[in-house]
């Protein structure tokens, strides 16, 4: 997915650009990047995180990069940030976001007069550029973002930096959050709201979609372009994505979690009787917690996630080494397993590899009885706007592959509908399908009214596409 930060300051900023970046790492796992500005100088460095952390490659880089202005970012795809020069003038890009439309978007950006793109990223354009390359079709930066905002199917969330300040543009819906910090002498701009409260800035203001401003140490926040009304969150923020110190549309991600388990919980019939409530960690942690609270069951810990070699919460875009990865995490605590029924509590299924081979292994440690509830409903539709389920087709969602056995290819819509329902005959018998194939001794997901209900804002601000296929 990606997270940016920006900073605009009375002082050399590049320490607090920094850390505000390596908060983002659980972002994404490929490229990270910082750009400074320092007396018409613009500097950049991009390194691959891919085999290291954030912080290990860009120690020496905070040593050499002065400015008191920079952006940067944690990127899942393209190297950035970027440095521009156009009729606009000089300025540096950042971009986080997913362009469905990026084919027709290059060919008009051709036939406007471009001639090329530089910037390659595995074979393709570089969505950043392809950005830059919008805006520059404009009269002024800001006149190219509300194009950019017009024009792109998907999401775009962009950060600019020019001589003069930061321009921050929250994509036209609001998918992904954009969140603004203050201290005496400073102003930032960040993806997660907690990646600057330890660096002595306090939650100033939060961006509404599509809206745009621009930030100087002169004028402070100069709204442009004011939030347009209809909003559509990404609900796996608070699911899956986002960091339990993470608070979007003022809803905390650990407080809802433990609300989601609570009404999972609520949902119970008492058949199961297990002996102890586990999340899968870390994003099922929480969901676990709020679970036991309301159910009385304990919580335990029978695997530990080995962090001293691998920190991160994501893992390698290759389906292999992540299976691989995902097995080397984790440790058993056999006393907590041997003879124990457990149930277990993940964020999510998406193509149920790794919990299969979770729970096996939890079999394979003496575990009696192996009970799961994800956090959420079974995932039908592959994401359109933020990448989340890496998937290439949906046929590597477990739920589609059990669809397609019983229905055959070109499902219609109105059946893909059914089986979303929870209600519904065909919902069930999948679920026990998905059960059977990954060898759970019960299975219960999450239900996705009861799911915006933890939330707690308004369901029609929250996007629930990946469940239910409404956009």
């Amino acid at each position: 997915m990606g997270g940016l930060f920006g900073i605009v300051s009375k002082k050399n900023c590049t320490l607090d650009l920094f850390f505000g970046i390596d908060y983002h790492s659980h972002l994404g796992t490929r490229r990270g990047g910082m750009a400074v500005y320092e007396n018409g100088t613009f500097n950049r460095a991009i390194h691959n995180i891919e085999n290291s952390p954030f912080r290990t490659k860009f120690e020496k880089d905070v040593e050499e990069m002065k400015g008191n202005m920079g952006i940067g970012c944690i990127s899942d795809n393209e190297p950035q940030p970027l440095l521009v020069q156009s009729h606009l003038g000089s300025y540096a890009i950042t971009t986080v976001g997913k362009i469905n439309n990026l084919n027709d978007l290059v060919q008009k950006t051709f036939a406007a007069g471009g001639t090329h793109f530089l910037e390659m990223s595995g074979g393709s354009i570089n969505a950043t550029e392809l950005v830059a390359s919008l805006i520059n079709q404009k009269e002024s930066i800001l006149e190219g973002i509300r194009f950019v905002q017009s024009v792109v199917e998907g999401s775009m969330t962009v950060l600019i930096m020019t001589e003069n300040g930061l321009f921050a543009a929250r994509d036209k819906l609001g998918r992904l959050p954009l969140l603004i910090g203050k201290k005496e002498d400073s102003y930032c701009v960040a993806s997660e709201s907690f990646s600057y409260i330890n660096l002595g800035f306090e939650d100033c203001k939060e961006l509404g979609p599509a809206e745009i401003v621009f930030i100087n140490m002169k004028d402070g926040i100069s709204v442009l372009q004011p939030p347009a009304d209809k909003m559509k969150i990404c609900t796996f923020l608070w699911i899956y994505y986002g960091y339990p110190t993470a608070t979007y549309e003022g809803v905390n991600v650990e407080q809802m979690r433990y609300r989601c388990g609570e009404m999972l919980a609520k949902r119970e019939d008492n058949s199961v009787n297990p002996d102890i409530v586990a999340g899968v960690p870390d994003s099922g942690i929480a969901h676990a917690v709020g679970y036991a609270n309301e159910s009385g069951i304990p919580f335990a810990r029978p695997f530990i996630k080995y962090t001293p070699t691998w920190p991160r919460s994501f893992m390698p875009a290759n389906q292999e080494q992540r299976n691989l990865i995902a097995r080397m995490k984790l440790i058993p605590v056999h006393p907590l397993i041997k003879n124990r029924k457990l149930l277990l509590i993940d964020d999510s299924i998406v193509r149920g590899t790794q919990l299969r081979e979770t729970t096996d292994f939890l079999y394979q440690s003496g575990a009696k009885e192996v009970h799961v509830r994800p956090a959420c409903p079974p995932i039908m539709f592959s994401c359109k706007y933020l990448n989340f389920s890496r998937s290439t087709s949906e046929l590597d969602l477990i739920t589609r592959r059990i669809i397609k056995m019983r229905e055959g290819d070109n499902v219609p819509k109105e059946v893909l509908e059914d089986y979303a329902n929870p209600d519904s005959k065909n919902y069930k018998e999948m679920v026990q399908e998905i059960c059977r194939q990954l060898h759970f001794t019960t299975l219960m997901f999450h239900r996705l009214d009861d799911m915006l209900d933890a939330v707690g804002i308004e369901p029609c601000k929250l996007c629930t596409y990946c469940w239910n296929g409404k956009e």
